[in-house]
């Protein structure tokens, strides 16, 4: 035997928890116009009983005044919230991720990847797919300023800077600036016969 429950229109929670939400007065309105039985049911002990036809209540239990305050701070915590995402996505676009290439011995090179962590990218899982797409080495280490970075080895540098601009892509970040600094010094090679 199944039964049904009733989740309120207004704050998703069941009728019997509404007043937890800090919006009980809207809560009550909505399930004494869609759920009269459940009102009834509910609140008839209450003396709450609706005014007129412009549905409003009777004080509830819970006090005017301290649902209002509740109200105000959830509006409160809700700017707060989007104000910390405004700052965070203006922090991502704001910095930078820098490639560099740097010579290691004769014609081998690596490319080290820094300025990651800003942008809640997994270094290891990426460092994997660098490794497996790239099919050569690839593991995060700490720089000169103890920040994770990705090395890679090999010279991928642009394959790498076009699969960071994909990801980045993905994530809604087109705007990053991404700063390729090429380390890698080639020698000149010396002619034939000379």
């Amino acid at each position: 035997m199944l039964k049904e429950v009733v989740y309120c229109g207004v704050c998703t929670y069941p009728p019997e928890y509404c007043e937890f939400s800090g919006k009980l007065k809207r809560c009550k309105i909505w399930l004494q116009e869609n759920h009269a039985e459940l009102f009834e049911k509910l609140y008839s002990g209450e003396d709450a009983e609706v005014e007129g036809v412009s549905g409003k209540l009777a004080e509830s239990s819970i006090g005017e005044k301290r649902e209002e305050k509740l109200e105000k701070d959830l509006l409160k915590m809700q700017a707060k919230q989007e104000n910390r995402e405004q700052r965070e996505l203006a922090k991502k676009l704001s910095s930078k991720i820098i490639i560099r290439r740097e010579a290691r011995t004769k014609r081998k090179s690596i490319v080290a990847i820094s300025g990651l962590e800003v942008f809640e990218i997994d270094m290891k899982k990426l460092a994997k797919t660098f490794a497996s797409k790239f099919a050569t080495g690839c593991s995060v280490s700490k720089n000169a300023e103890k920040k994770d970075e990705i090395v890679i080895q090999g010279d991928v540098m642009e394959e790498v800077e076009n699969y960071l601009h994909s990801i980045l892509a993905e994530k809604g970040l087109k705007d990053v600036k991404v700063e390729v600094v090429d380390g890698a010094v080639k020698k000149k090679k010396k002619p034939e016969g000379a």
